[in-house]
């Protein structure tokens, strides 16, 4: 992302990549939970967008085409996965919690319709600044 996207909408920019994403995963858990064997995954919010921030002071790799890596141009790749850890055991192996996926995808839903109202207000404020309307 350019440093002029990132001066205009400050975080909500990588936060809303990152809440798709993280959407992305919790709906893969719900249309898990009767597979065998499956393990709940999550995106560890906090870090990745540290991350794309620029405050893990580390090397970033960018991807020259498209699925180089397992990211896109520009090194804004998917986030890291982790297992979530279960609450309660089942004997098939799974570790989807089917209540709790439901209850995690509406607050990723209702963080990501916030992140849009504040970048969708500042694209207004920019229209109406540059059409004086």
């Amino acid at each position: 992302m350019s440093d002029a996207t990132k001066a205009m909408f400050g975080v909500h920019a990588d936060a809303l990549s990152l809440r798709q994403q993280r959407m992305q995963v919790i709906a893969a858990n719900i249309a898990n939970a009767d597979t065998p064997g499956y393990k709940a995954q999550d995106i560890d919010f906090a870090g990745a967008l540290q991350q794309l921030q620029g405050g893990n002071g580390g090397v970033r790799l960018a991807a020259s085409r498209p699925g180089h890596l397992g990211a896109t141009p520009g090194g804004e790749g998917p986030a890291e996965r982790v297992y979530r850890l279960t609450s309660q055991p089942s004997l098939d192996g799974n570790t989807v919690d089917a209540q709790a996926e439901h209850a995690a995808f509406a607050q990723a839903a209702l963080e990501y319709r916030a992140s849009l109202s504040f970048v969708e207000a500042r694209v207004r404020t920019l229209l109406t600044a540059i059409t004086g309307q």
